[in-house]
Order: structure tokens, then C-alpha cells, then sequence
């Protein structure tokens, strides 16, 4: 596991990328370890740094995440997906 970033300054260029890289990549892990909250937490963090990147910079994240994230992962956590239940407590 990474360890945590320590500041609290936005990420830039190559270290948005890179975090952006990661956080899809551990989504997927997650994924196929059927660790389905898991993925969800990082699935979203993911998502949220995506969209923060310009059309350019979108373009140097590898096709194979770009495609899991906005379609694949979709398909199996989307919005019209049945959403988790609740732990009772």
C-alpha cells in the first residue's frame, strides 16, 4: 500500500497524472480481488481527479485505464447500479 500524501497542497501536472494512474490501477485491483467497497472509495477518488485533468492531460493516462474507468467500471458502480447495503448497527 502507498503511503498517504502528507500535504494538504492541490496536486499539478505530473503528480496529478501519476496519482490519477494509481488510484485507477488500485480501483481495478480491488476490482478483481472482489473487494467491491474498496474499489468503490478508490473508484470515486479516481474519477474525481479525472475530471479535474485537462483534455490533454486526460490523454497521457494509458487507454486501458481510461477505458476501465469510464466504461467498465460503469457498467458495475454506476449510478443505476443496485448501491451497497448498510451495515446494520
Amino acid at each position: 500500500m502507498p503511503a498517504k500524501r502528507k500535504s494538504g497542497q492541490p496536486l499539478i501536472g505530473a503528480a496529478l497524472l501519476k496519482e490519477t494512474n494509481r488510484c485507477i490501477r488500485a480501483a481495478r485491483s480491488y476490482w478483481a480481488a472482489h473487494n467491491n467497497r474498496a474499489c468503490r472509495g478508490e473508484r470515486a477518488k479516481a474519477l474525481a481527479l479525472y475530471r479535474s485533468l485537462s483534455a490533454t492531460e486526460r490523454e497521457k493516462i494509458p487507454q486501458v485505464l481510461r477505458v476501465w474507468l469510464r466504461y467498465r467500471s460503469e457498467k458495475y458502480f454506476g449510478p443505476d447500479r443496485t448501491p451497497p447495503a448498510q451495515k446494520p448497527g
